[in-house]
């Protein structure tokens, strides 16, 4: 009997240990296509191309999201951009013709911390703050440390989505740590410009769109995996 008791907390162990195991990784980006995404709200292609093996824009061509939607999920890829450039990589997009990819899903920001101009906001010309550089879950969370290379050299970002709580490392470094839909999480929602929009309604999964910010951005070794 205790042999038969002993077997089957081995089993349940291991069912445990094999439920829980990621799934196998699956590049979003082949290095030679744009096969698996589509400009959002069109079925083509418009301005993305693939250039030195790697998936890239020069600005104004409108965002590029992916054809599936995802869930809980490990994201790695490599971005690069140019100065005074701004991006991003958003998750949980609803496409909805009504709103752009980040009224509905948190951005994973990419920009040029150190020298990004001065933007109008409300009439008032103002430089970015903690919470819109680079890594950070874009105007929630700032990263936690500054890690990002210099403009024009390649990082490496990754994104982690594990029953609602969330990761975005740099370079190796976890920067940004949050639970999506928590109470901090509407609290810090209630004061941001988030808080009327699609944003504002905690979903499980959705889209992943690169952002076309009207700058060039480059991204490659761009693979995923369910989690």
């Amino acid at each position: 009997m205790k042999k038969i008791y002993i077997l089957l907390t081995v089993c349940l162990l291991s069912g445990t240990a094999w439920a829980q195991k990621p799934g196998k990784w699956k590049n979003l980006f082949d290095g030679k296509s744009t096969k698996g995404w589509h400009s959002y709200h069109a079925e083509e292609i418009k301005g993305w191309m693939v250039m030195g093996g790697a998936l890239m824009t020069h600005g104004g061509s409108g965002d590029l999201v992916s054809n599936e939607d995802y869930e809980n999920f490990e994201l790695e890829f490599d971005f690069k951009i140019p100065p005074k450039s701004n991006s991003g990589i958003i998750y949980k997009v609803i496409e909805d013709p009504k709103n752009t990819t980040y009224f509905s899903g948190p951005e994973y920001q990419i920009i040029d911390d150190e020298g990004y101009p001065p933007f109008n906001d409300g009439g008032k010309m103002v430089t970015i703050n903690d919470k819109q550089k680079t890594a950070a879950n874009y105007d929630m969370q700032a990263p936690s440390q500054r890690v990002a290379k210099p403009v024009g050299e390649w990082n490496k970002g990754r994104i982690i989505i594990k029953d609602n709580h969330i990761e975005h490392w740099l370079n190796g470094v976890k920067v940004v740590d949050y639970v999506y839909g928590s109470d901090d999480w509407k609290a810090q929602l209630a004061k941001s410009k988030f808080a009327k929009w699609a944003y504002a309604t905690p979903h499980v999964g959705g889209k992943i769109a690169l952002q076309d910010h009207g700058d060039e951005v480059w991204f490659r070794n761009m693979r995923i995996r369910s989690l």
